[in-house]
């Protein structure tokens, strides 16, 4: 019986059309199925919702091709400066000190959605099944049988390797029950645009604050992403408030480092949690990005992470194919999850560790985080550490990673 793709990869967001992207001309089928119609025509507007792309995201998408179409529509993150709101702490990391071009950048979710989604469907080797839903698969010896509902009518393929890339609601996770951790932080996310009255000059500021991480991204047009994260009986009151009154608030939070905040976009709020795989392969399946994982937004590492994920199964993929192998068999997707282990746990460590740590009021670590923050402002090697797990580059690195093609 002929098998209908070697590669099938449930979501095509962001993460599940990179790694379709990468994958692209290594030697196999792939199929993609998405519940969202194809589209590519919109533009930005004030209110679109930016992403941090770290520099080692930047390597992969260089590594992808992409990177050339995405360079002008991305703000560069020169510093980042961190703070404990009302307390002494403080640190700063600076592009130049770590040997780069930005630390990272900022761009919107629509332009980089717009350039992933791009002429994928005029790649021979790609096959987009959308709008389409999975309803079922079975796992047989040799492939999986998938039953998807695509325009009201079902549909069965089959595939050698099924890979959710499909969110922190996996439909893929849910039906094999995949045990995972998960835990609420009691916190929310607002995120808007705001325009401040100075110039941004490229930095980024996280702000501790006892209810959560304040963070301002800079943007083109002298805007700032804010992601403000509240304890979530404070939210229903925030999200309520008329523009002036939240910009009132919001300023006695963060400051007046980029002068008075002059103008708030429309506020979107998103419950944080934390969720983490306990197992991240099965025979002829894959979970990455967030049906692996979801991360406070902390340190913004949610979306490189997923890419991080693509670059490392894409590597190994990309060696299968070369060799005729099987996709699907569980040894090279061990590989794969050997391989994200540590970084995934770091990054995720960091990111609780950050979010429970600076929340806590008690005043002997409340004045132990800010010795940390300066310690850490004096001491290069051990920031050139920590900038460099934000940025991507710690541990054995994927050929994408580098920002080399797999080809």
């Amino acid at each position: 019986m002929s098998i209908d793709y070697d590669i099938l990869i449930i979501g095509g967001g962001m993460v599940g059309a990179s790694l379709a992207r990468s994958l692209s001309g290594q030697g196999f089928r792939i199929g993609v199925v998405e519940a969202f119609p194809y589209t590519s025509d919109s533009q930005p507007s004030y209110d679109d919702r930016v992403l941090a792309l770290s520099w080692g995201s930047r390597l992969i998408l260089q590594g992808m091709g992409l990177w050339e179409g995405l360079e002008a529509e991305v703000e560069p993150i020169g510093d980042i400066h961190i703070s404990d709101r009302g307390h002494f702490g403080f640190t700063r990391l600076n592009h130049r000190q770590e040997g780069v071009d930005a630390l990272g950048y900022v761009v919107t979710a629509k332009v980089l959605g717009k350039l992933l989604l791009k002429g994928l469907d005029k790649i021979p080797d790609i096959e987009l099944l959308c709008p389409a839903r999975l309803e079922s698969f079975r796992i047989k010896e040799s492939d999986i049988g998938v039953s998807l509902e695509q325009s009201g009518a079902k549909q069965s393929v089959s595939t050698r390797l099924l890979v959710a890339a499909d969110g922190s609601n996996s439909r893929v996770r849910q039906l094999l029950s995949i045990p995972y951790r998960e835990s609420s932080y009691g916190q929310t996310a607002i995120i808007a645009n705001v325009s401040p009255e100075r110039a941004h000059g490229g930095t980024a500021y996280e702000r501790f604050t006892d209810s959560g991480p304040l963070a301002m991204l800079p943007m083109s047009e002298g805007r700032c992403s804010l992601v403000w994260t509240a304890r979530d009986e404070q939210v229903p009151e925030l999200m309520a408030l008329a523009d002036a009154d939240f910009l009132t608030c919001l300023q006695d939070r963060f400051g007046f480092r980029l002068g008075r905040l002059q103008r708030v976009g429309s506020r979107v709020a998103y419950p944080l949690r934390l969720l983490q795989v306990k197992e991240q392969v099965r025979p002829r399946i894959a979970l990455i990005g967030n049906a692996a994982h979801a991360l406070h937004p902390v340190t913004g590492q949610g979306f490189n992470l997923g890419l991080r994920d693509v670059a490392a199964l894409a590597d190994i993929l990309s060696d299968v194919g070369a060799s005729k192998g099987d996709p699907g068999d569980l040894a090279h997707l061990q590989g794969y999850a050997d391989w994200r282990r540590q970084d995934q746990n770091q990054v995720t460590m960091i990111t609780d560790s950050l979010a429970r740590l600076f929340a806590n009021p008690w005043p002997p670590l409340r004045m132990a985080r800010n010795l940390g923050l300066v310690s850490l402002d004096l001491m290069p090697g051990l920031k050139h550490q920590v900038a460099r797990q934000f940025m991507g580059l710690n541990g054995k690195l994927p050929r994408l990673s580098r920002g080399l093609p797999l080809v």
